[in-house]
């Protein structure tokens, strides 16, 4: 409450178009996921391995509306452009070279997340539509679908430079609290009969409410695994900590790693089932609705070990032991208790192999909850506990939030020492 009391005071007004701004944008996002690609009807089929792409757009894949690949290809343009950072050399001089190095390599993420979506809009068609369409309406639709994304990607830069918190993100976000609502009214009509006794009717009601009251704990536990961090203490040669004064420290997050190893996961288990669509093998494409999908037991359990194994690849890749203890030699930092150096390597190496191993099966089991709650009930698909939408709204919303907090920090701040 005090937050949204600073909000609305005068001095702010500029913030508040801000989230004007944000919030029309997200509108018309919103709007788009509900317009079909033209010659093109919703799907009815299960999507699948592809649920996750429909969720992540707001049920515009299910639409199959100009907005149906969403920003996805990007961000798989994105983890692919990180991975490439670490084998190829050009890509790590890139790195190094700080803001402009990274501007060149967001332009690289951009061309191929354009090259993924045709490449993705042209395998959606395939599958959607059959054989019965014409090479020209493949492309056609492709370039629909391709010309939608390219448009996401630019709504996000103005919300990013003219609204509030990252657009992509917000998007992403926006996307998924979309289809909460119909989740919900889903969930009732399934718990609750109707047309049932007194006693049933009471029952699915309990058991309805049962359910948010589940579903509401564990986006408590999400939000707690999400903020904890294990702090490591850190010392300066030339400074000397004061009774009182808070010494510095290096957080690592327990889930460092974000949703990009589910993405990830997601993506490489996608592949086999498109091959199996385009290929049009009977055996082939039987193979894969038998053991590569994540609704079976051999798929599932594949699906969670992909998941385990990114979380630490994409972990080690964004906080490196070796850069880290280098750089806090040079600079005359030290952890108490431990040598500079190699020693400094191996005991952040087994900090952090700790912290991801509880932080890779935290993801694992919040992303296993929706599969396994779908097998136990007989709730519409649409119907989930847990789940990656879920871990993407509680991230995008803390960091939103903490972007708008230290926004009204720094007002306050650098009104009172005008004062001074």
């Amino acid at each position: 409450m005090p937050l949204l009391k600073q909000l609305f005071k005068p001095t702010n007004r500029d913030l508040l178009k801000r989230i004007g701004f944000t919030l029309v944008a997200l509108a018309i996002f919103i709007i788009g996921t509900t317009i079909q690609v033209p010659g093109t009807e919703s799907i009815t089929k299960n999507l699948g391995f592809l649920e996750l792409v429909n969720t992540m757009g707001g049920g515009a894949l299910q639409n199959f509306s100009i907005f149906a690949l969403g920003v996805m290809p990007y961000i798989t343009a994105t983890i692919v452009m990180q991975l490439l950072g670490e084998l190829i050399p050009y890509f790590q001089e890139l790195n190094k070279q700080g803001h402009v190095g990274r501007q060149k390599i967001n332009t690289y993420s951009r061309y191929m997340g354009i090259l993924f979506a045709f490449i993705q809009g042209y395998a959606f068609s395939f599958m959607f539509l059959g054989r019965s369409a014409s090479a020209t309406e493949y492309i056609y639709i492709s370039v629909v679908l391709t010309a939608g994304t390219a448009f996401l990607l630019w709504l996000g830069d103005q919300i990013t430079r003219k609204g509030i918190g990252n657009g992509l993100s917000l998007i992403i976000m926006a996307g998924i609290i979309a289809t909460l609502p119909q989740m919900f009214i889903d969930a009732f009509q399934g718990l609750v009969v109707f047309d049932g006794t007194t006693q049933e009717i009471t029952l699915g009601i309990v058991k309805f409410i049962l359910f948010a009251i589940i579903y509401f704990a564990i986006i408590v536990g999400v939000i707690f695994v999400q903020m904890a961090e294990r702090k490591v203490p850190i010392q300066y040669a030339n400074k000397s900590t004061t009774y009182g004064q808070s010494a510095s420290y290096v957080p690592i997050k327990v889930n460092t790693a974000g949703v990009v190893p589910v993405i990830f996961a997601s993506s490489l288990m996608a592949i086999p089932g498109i091959i199996a669509s385009l290929i049009n093998n009977e055996s082939f494409s039987l193979f894969v609705q038998n053991y590569l999908t994540y609704t079976t037991p051999v798929g599932f359990i594949i699906y969670v070990i992909f998941i385990f194994l990114f979380g630490f690849v994409y972990t080690y890749m964004v906080f490196k032991p070796e850069d880290f203890a280098k750089n806090l030699q040079e600079s005359g930092g030290y952890i108490p208790g431990i040598r500079p150096g190699n020693e400094t390597k191996t005991y952040l190496s087994k900090v952090l192999t700790r912290i991801t191993c509880l932080g890779s099966v935290f993801l694992a089991i919040i992303v296993a909850l929706p599969i396994i709650f779908s097998r136990l009930t007989s709730l519409p698909t649409s119907v989930s506990i847990g789940g990656t939408g879920l871990l993407i709204v509680v991230g995008v919303a803390l960091e939103t939030y903490k972007q708008i907090e230290g926004s009204l920090l720094s007002r306050n701040y650098k009104k009172g020492y005008s004062r001074r």
